[in-house]
């Protein structure tokens, strides 16, 4: 779900009102299919509660819902939360999931906590992915484990501005967002194939999976 129906336009990317706007329409944006790297990382663990934070549409609520998470979707976009909200009840997974209008910028969990938080393809400007990700790794709870997926720098987004572009990030840059009680499993920039209007791309995602020591 992390190919763009279409491409972004430089005045909206950052912000609540462009995806206000992305998501008013009637056509999908996102494909509804899980994210590869939250398949693959979190098939392996026990289902508990989970927030994803930059949900858009909601396919990985719902991919999360269906195997036995509770779900929190979050995103500053209400049009975005509508959309997940009515595909969790079309896949039959409302009463597992629920939702939080919120931006990542200013997130704050106000002492709630659960055992999985993940975000993909989040990439707000001027490096501030480490910051999200510290507030991010303060809603994970003891035992818990934070899964931060995004975009590796590459020429292959002829599609975004260079100001886009300056957004994206490797693994090892969120490294110094780790608080000292967490560890890290994963640091990766992971190969895999994306289609774009219809054209595969060989890309490679920024991938990191730290745990929380409980």
């Amino acid at each position: 779900m992390d190919e763009h129906s279409h491409a972004p336009t430089a005045d909206d990317y950052f912000e609540p009102a462009g995806w206000e706007d992305r998501y008013a329409g009637d056509g999908t944006v996102w494909s509804g299919e899980p994210n590869a790297q939250l398949v693959a990382e979190v098939s392996a663990l026990t289902p508990g509660t989970a927030l994803d934070v930059g949900c858009g549409e909601g396919g990985d609520v719902v991919w999360l819902a269906r195997q036995g998470w509770r779900v929190t979707g979050a995103d500053f976009s209400a049009n975005g939360l509508a959309r997940a909200a009515g595909h969790a009840d079309q896949a039959g997974v409302a009463d597992r999931t629920d939702w939080w209008q919120v931006d990542a910028r200013t997130f704050d969990p106000a002492g709630r906590t659960w055992d999985l938080v993940t975000t993909h393809f989040l990439h707000p400007p001027d490096g501030s992915i480490v910051d999200v990700t510290r507030r991010l790794a303060t809603a994970v709870a003891p035992g818990g484990h934070l899964l931060v997926v995004g975009h590796e720098p590459s020429a292959h987004h002829t599609q975004l501005t260079d100001s886009h572009r300056r957004a994206m990030w490797e693994a090892a840059d969120l490294l110094d967002a780790l608080p000292e009680d967490f560890e890290a499993l994963v640091v990766e920039q992971r190969p895999r194939v994306a289609v774009r209007d219809g054209v595969s791309h060989d890309v490679r995602d920024s991938t990191l999976l730290a745990r929380r020591r409980g």
